[in-house]
């Protein structure tokens, strides 16, 4: 059975200002993977991100993340959730 929830989310970053600025990729990171975590109700050993997401994040270093960025994600039958790039 192929029981796949698929969404495009566009998640702000806003609040990654709040941290240092040696901080800020990742904490961006780290709140992708929170609001992943709230919107598709699962943990976070159940989130898997792609490279792809990772090197925009960190695309103009570490102290200039995007403030806001698109993401499709790909929640499986076993729970795992596919989070990458929206096209």
């Amino acid at each position: 059975m192929a029981d796949e929830i698929e969404r495009v989310i566009i998640i702000p970053l806003r609040a990654t200002k709040q941290a240092p600025r040696t901080k800020r990729a990742k904490r961006a990171v780290k709140e992708v993977r929170e609001h992943v975590m709230r919107h598709m109700k699962v943990d976070e050993e159940h989130v898997w991100m792609d490279t792809a997401l990772n090197e925009k994040i960190w695309e103009n270093g570490i102290r200039n993340p995007p403030s806001k960025i698109a993401v499709k994600a790909t929640k499986f039958d076993d729970g795992l959730v596919e989070v990458t790039l929206a096209e």
